[in-house]
């Protein structure tokens, strides 16, 4: 459904990088969207920019899944990971066998700390019936994942396999919450932003929360929408660690209230839940507990080959077109302006200019809301929106699902969870599930969709990997 701007595009500032081959499609027409404002430039980071790079051989994923996300007592990653890897086989159109795969990529933070097991690669292939095969750890924080992902797409465009298993996985509830705080907290700089400012992540992202809203002029209730929308979505994820949507929990805390004889809250709708400090308390101003993303245990892997050989697994092909990294210094590194990260506007950058096209052609987008500021944050960094548009936008449903890019149709982070090792490929099922028609409810309808981009960030921005897959 097309919607109005928000605003005329400015014009651009010096140091604007423009996009390289502006609003060209690799098929089909993705650029006459109304929702398209001012998708011609990216804010330029520091630093030359990064050469245009392509693979020299093409990847497709032919089978792709996720296990249930939530909390799983009495399960291990070793659990998780042989739940996604069958449905990833089954998925396949003419069948898999495994003893195709000749290597696996596998995303994990840090098992070391959350299950007190180092050195996963090998004991996930013998688990999962692959040994010898060679097995490699990666690990990029919470963008884990989306750094294995590429490794496997450099492993067959460099002709080194043809078939390759890559995937995510954590196991983080059942360690108590104090620890997990501070598990997750490492993926930060430790002696400056942990020990001498004493932050957390909450903390560090609500540092940038206050700073958009004193910039842009943004209110909580902006950061209440993106919550709003994720929960919707992810009400129709049945994989969804929180598998409702807000309106359905207010409903179900006012019917245990009635149960338990206590006064039922008579919220009006979900703004008003969401302002309830009873309901949603404050986590670190100005994020609340429904601003955050859960703890969660999950897991996610996918099959790619090289093109060549992907119609002996599918007739409905879904290829890697871009492939992006890139790296910022920690939180403090930034200069005066930590409304936009570094590494998400060189990473974005790099996809587009990789595969050859604009914001304006993306069809939908997995975005990394660990933070419901963050969703708003990458928005902006990724060119969907201007900067300081992305709050707005937001709350006048241009993100929806039948909007001009929906973002998030999973649930994202907020809702479907964020099992931070298994987050990059789980997004990157998500895009691959809707290329092909087969997200069931939460199907994106009203367009053809053609291209679909992910973005996944490791801590606050140290490692952002964004990745473009097109429906061929």
């Amino acid at each position: 459904m097309s919607k109005e701007p928000v605003e005329a595009c400015p014009e651009p500032v010096e140091g604007d990088l423009p996009y390289v081959n502006n609003r060209k499609t690799l098929s089909g027409d993705h650029g006459q969207r109304g929702v398209t404002i001012c998708r011609t430039t990216l804010r330029s980071g520091s630093g030359s920019a990064m050469a245009t790079r392509k693979l020299q051989r093409g990847v497709s994923v032919v089978g792709s899944a996720v296990s249930r996300f939530g909390a799983f007592p009495g399960t291990n990653s070793r659990d998780l990971m042989a739940e996604a890897y069958v449905e990833a086989l089954a998925s396949v159109d003419k069948g898999f066998d495994p003893k195709d795969v000749e290597a696996l990529y596998l995303g994990n933070f840090t098992a070391d700390l959350f299950e007190g097991q180092s050195h996963l690669g090998h004991l996930m292939a013998d688990h999962l019936g692959l040994a010898p095969r060679p097995s490699t750890r990666v690990e990029g924080a919470c963008a884990s994942s989306s750094l294995a992902f590429r490794q496997g797409i450099m492993a067959i465009a460099s002709g080194l396999h043809d078939v390759v298993l890559v995937g995510g996985v954590e196991k983080m509830t059942d360690a108590p919450a104090a620890e997990v705080q501070s598990y997750l907290a490492a993926a930060g700089d430790v002696p400056i932003e942990v020990d001498q400012a004493a932050f957390t992540f909450p903390a560090l992202y609500a540092a940038m929360a206050s700073a958009y809203m004193a910039r842009y002029g943004a209110t909580r209730e902006h950061f209440m929408h993106v919550a709003i929308k994720n929960h919707e979505n992810g009400a129709l994820n049945p994989k969804a660690h929180f598998n409702q949507s807000l309106r359905q929990t207010m409903d179900r805390r006012r019917q245990r209230a009635g149960e338990r004889g206590q006064p039922v809250p008579e919220w009006r709708d979900e703004i008003d839940f969401l302002s309830d400090e009873k309901a949603n308390p404050v986590v670190a101003w100005p994020l609340h507990l429904f601003d955050c993303s859960p703890v969660t245990d999950g897991a996610s892997c996918m099959l790619l080959v090289a093109d060549e050989i992907s119609g002996s697994f599918t007739d409905s092909p879904v290829s890697v077109v871009a492939s992006s990294q890139a790296s910022a210094g920690p939180f403090g590194t930034w200069g005066g302006d930590i409304t936009s990260i570094p590494s998400v506007r060189a990473a974005a950058r790099g996809a587009y200019e990789m595969a050859g096209v604009s914001p304006a052609d993306i069809d939908l987008a997995e975005i990394h809301d660990c933070f419901t500021n963050a969703e708003i944050m990458a928005i902006e960094d990724l060119g969907f929106f201007p900067a300081g548009q992305g709050a707005f936008a937001t709350a006048e449903g241009l993100t929806a699902r039948d909007a001009g890019v929906p973002v998030n149709v999973s649930g994202g982070l907020k809702a479907k969870g964020h099992p931070v090792g298994a987050t990059g490929t789980a997004q990157l099922h998500e895009v691959w599930t809707q290329l092909r028609g087969g997200a069931g409810e939460r199907q994106v309808t009203g367009k053809d969709l053609r291209l679909g981009l992910t973005h996944n960030v490791g801590g606050t921005g140290g490692t952002c990997a964004v990745h473009i897959l097109e429906r061929r």
